[in-house]
């Protein structure tokens, strides 16, 4: 009980350290910048959070992840607007949105529809931040028991997972991506002996290549080529109905609000899966469940309900693995995750001995940004759909300038505006070849985990790798790798499954 009130008192702590003038205006023009940004097709999350990045540097600490939090929250839940009316998603997170929130709003339920998508958004963000706040310290607690050796494992099983969860119709294309991910972060200046790999006398290349580059190549130089390449989509419909949430909708479909937010969670604390998988799972465990499974598809506001709730609850999800292990559970909380280091907070097991307030000060930023949305959504989603109408012709050159001076900005450096373009190419490449972006990234962040950890356990044993495969955590976490492996084998996973249908007992 005196942990309870005591954690109770940093949260009340954090909410009142944000209600001030500066504070609110910052948290106001993010949250309505972030929803721009995801109503826009082609700029994501992802982009929006490592853009804003750069123009943070001059705030203090806490403002500047406030300002980055609720971008990210707000490009999640502003990807509903457009696919709700265009069929097309403003980010990846919002994929499932489509499947019922087009149908709704052709048959003239547009306003309707995205009332339910904030009603799902508001409450997956109060689920996520829930289990933020009392996951978050018990993780940080236990996390201070992981050593060398359970990290390389958890470095090895995130890219694993990853790999796996991102690309369900081809995992290897998954693992593929994550491990050309860790071979990236190999170039350069090793972490424990500062000896330079893969630099080819090159001097730019003794720091190796900088995350925030990579990943607005990655995801922001990418995503542009990709949408210059499509042809242009037309608003199908404006919303004539009220967009205000309906408690009604809340109350039937409570059951799959917790349980979406519950997927939403679990999705996001996985390292490197993101907002989509949470998404597409917690509508098909939605239409496994529901009572009215046939309208799936074709204007289910269950469905719709479904994935908007998870999609957000993996915001707060993907943030409990970076504030207690420093390793992300998204690719915005990748970038987020930078954005921390970049201003002097050091995340991971020591978080909750160091700075225990900051954690707390994360779930208010959730909560603030989470109000933000409703009134947003309220208030101003018919003159947001406006800036729907912005010809991608102009709008995606803009985008371009301030990836190239997003990634200048960092270290000043012309070589970081070549990296931005070498990934962003090498992206889209990898894009039109159906391999996923999430698990480069996360193999280039946990790359210099997993090397440090390999090398600094192989020096405590004098050579001895047995420590990596008998250690409680390290069973664990090897074991959950081999077998994700093994079922991702055909032949492996069928036999599985007769050995399990002939077990069963059978019926009299």
């Amino acid at each position: 009980m005196g942990i309870l009130i005591e954690n109770l008192m940093l949260f009340l702590q954090a909410i009142g350290g944000f209600i001030n003038p500066w504070a609110l205006f910052h948290m106001a023009w993010s949250t309505l910048l972030g929803i721009v940004i995801g109503a826009l097709p082609g700029l994501t999350a992802t982009m929006g959070v490592a853009l804003i990045t750069t123009l943070t540097y001059k705030l203090q600490p806490d403002l500047a992840i406030l300002v980055l939090m609720c971008v990210y929250v707000g490009a999640i839940y502003g990807g509903s607007r457009t696919a709700i009316l265009l069929n097309i998603p403003g980010t990846p997170a919002n994929a499932a949105t489509t499947l019922d929130g087009f149908p709704l709003a052709k048959q003239g339920l547009a306003g309707r529809a995205m009332g339910v998508a904030t009603s799902g958004s508001v409450m997956g963000s109060i689920i996520g931040m829930f289990f933020l706040a009392t996951l978050a310290p018990l993780l940080g607690n236990y996390a201070l028991k992981f050593q060398s050796y359970e990290f390389f494992w958890l470095a090895i099983f995130g890219i694993v997972i990853s790999g796996h969860l991102t690309s369900l119709e081809d995992p290897i294309k998954g693992w593929i991506a994550g491990f050309l991910g860790l071979m990236t972060a190999m170039v350069g200046q090793e972490g424990i002996h500062a000896y330079e790999r893969f630099t080819y006398g090159t001097t730019e290349l003794m720091g190796g290549f900088a995350l925030i580059p990579a990943m607005v190549g990655a995801f922001g130089l990418a995503e542009v080529l990709t949408v210059m390449r499509n042809p242009p989509a037309e608003i199908a419909q404006n919303p004539q109905d009220s967009v205000i949430p309906r408690l009604a909708d809340i109350l039937k479909y409570k059951r799959t609000i917790i349980r979406s937010g519950l997927i939403g969670t679990v999705i996001g604390i996985i390292p490197g899966v993101g907002e989509d998988i949470g998404a597409w799972v917690s509508y098909a465990a939605a239409r496994r469940k529901s009572k009215e499974a046939e309208k799936f598809g074709k204007g289910s506001v269950e469905g719709l309900m479904a994935a908007e709730t998870g999609n957000n609850a993996v915001v707060s999800g993907a943030i409990i693995p970076v504030l207690t292990l420093a390793i992300p559970g998204s690719a915005p909380a990748a970038v987020l995750l930078a954005a921390m280091f970049i201003h002097g907070i050091r995340p991971g097991p020591m978080i909750m001995v160091e700075s225990p307030l900051f954690v707390y000060q994360v779930v208010a930023m959730v909560f603030f940004a989470t109000i933000a949305i409703l009134i947003y959504g309220i208030a101003l989603t018919k003159p947001l759909l406006k800036v729907l109408a912005i010809p991608r012709t102009r709008l995606m050159p803009v985008v371009f300038v301030l990836c190239v001076i997003g990634s200048y900005a960092i270290t000043s450096r012309v070589f970081d505006i070549w990296v931005m373009l070498g990934f962003g190419l090498f992206g889209y490449i990898l894009r039109e070849m159906k391999y996923p972006m999430a698990p480069l990234v996360l193999g280039i962040i946990l790359g210099d985990l997993l090397d440090k950890n390999l090398r600094r356990g192989l020096v405590l044993t004098d050579g001895d790798i047995t420590p990596f495969f008998t250690r409680p955590i390290c069973i664990v976490l090897w074991m959950v790798t081999f077998i994700s492996i093994l079922m991702t084998i055909e032949p492996v996973r069928h036999a599985l499954q007769r050995l399990f249908k002939k077990n069963l007992p059978r019926r009299a």
